[in-house]
């Protein structure tokens, strides 16, 4: 008995391993793909709900919020990123969340190293979901409200004041375009600070503030996985009240689950989906990103995927 539990345990981790290994693969290889303007690609008119950055010189696509927030401010209704959103996540709910957004995939590489991790209450966790709709809310409310002030002169002039982050209140601080547009930028001027010299005004407070949110979003990272995805993300927000009605799903077969008589699930869920709680034939939670952590490490193999 030892022994057949030993081999199942270690099938159990192989597989584990290997459907982790593949959804790292998917990741890059969708980060390169989304960045492969520098290979001669040409940009495709296409928006997707992931946290992107507009900042990349070599981007082929765009995320949707970050047009949409742009449309909003040039008073243009925002179709495309609306269309995005809807089609997205009612085909495949948060599976982008998973599989290919940049921010994502750093996350779980933080979450992957050895740093103790901080158990968080499920009512707590419940409590702080809501943070990111507010989040999404007030992005969406600042982007019309300024949207609206083009059509008085104080208005214009608010707008003109507030600069970069009129155009795109949330995009002017998120963690993402912090890390893979706007570092990478200001690395380069500092390798040509050595020729030229450093041009001290890129140090505003705006940077100041950027780089303080991204250094704290990695590190809670680091310790509760996928916090930035659970919690602050209004990408994800806009998604998640789609997704509970898309056609992928999850489905959990009571027979085996019974057997197992366990939480396995649940504990290998970063998303903390209430899997044992949700129904059986078919569970689309606005939380879940189909990371399939749950379908492997199940032991009696309760949990599919299931679509439609």
């Amino acid at each position: 008995m030892r022994t057949i539990g030993k081999k199942l345990i270690a099938n159990l981790k192989s597989t584990f391993a290997l459907v982790e290994i593949f959804r790292k693969i998917v990741q890059f290889s969708l980060l390169i793909l989304f960045n492969s303007a520098i290979f001669g690609l040409a940009a495709v008119p296409i928006t997707l709900p992931i946290l992107f950055s507009s900042g990349l010189p070599f981007r082929i696509i765009d995320d949707t919020l970050s047009v949409m927030q742009k449309m909003i401010y040039d008073a243009i209704f925002p179709l495309l990123p609306l269309a995005s959103i809807l089609i997205f996540g009612a085909l495949v709910g948060r599976a982008l969340c998973g599989w290919a957004c940049p921010l994502g995939l750093i996350q779980d590489i933080l979450a992957a190293g050895r740093v103790k991790k901080i158990a968080i209450s499920f009512k707590t966790h419940k409590n702080l979901t809501n943070v990111k709709y507010i989040i999404l809310g007030l992005t969406l409310l600042t982007s019309i409200s300024l949207s609206l002030a083009q059509f008085s002169a104080r208005g214009r002039i608010y707008r003109e004041i507030l600069g970069s982050f009129a155009k795109a209140p949330f995009t002017s601080l998120s963690p993402s375009d912090t890390l893979f547009a706007v570092i990478p930028r200001l690395l380069v001027n500092l390798s040509l600070s050595f020729y030229v010299g450093f041009d001290y005004s890129l140090i505003t407070p705006l940077l100041v503030t950027r780089i303080i949110i991204l250094v704290a979003v990695l590190f809670l990272a680091a310790h509760v996985p996928r916090a930035w995805c659970r919690y602050l993300c209004p990408q994800g927000a806009f998604l998640a009240l789609i997704s509970r009605f898309s056609l992928l799903g999850l489905k959990r077969d009571p027979v085996r689950c019974v057997k197992a008589k366990c939480h396995i699930c649940e504990d290998a869920c970063p998303m903390k989906v209430p899997i044992l709680s949700l129904p059986r034939d078919k569970f689309a939670d606005p939380e879940c990103i189909y990371c399939l952590r749950c379908v492997t490490a199940c032991p009696t193999k309760a949990i599919r995927l299931k679509f439609p």
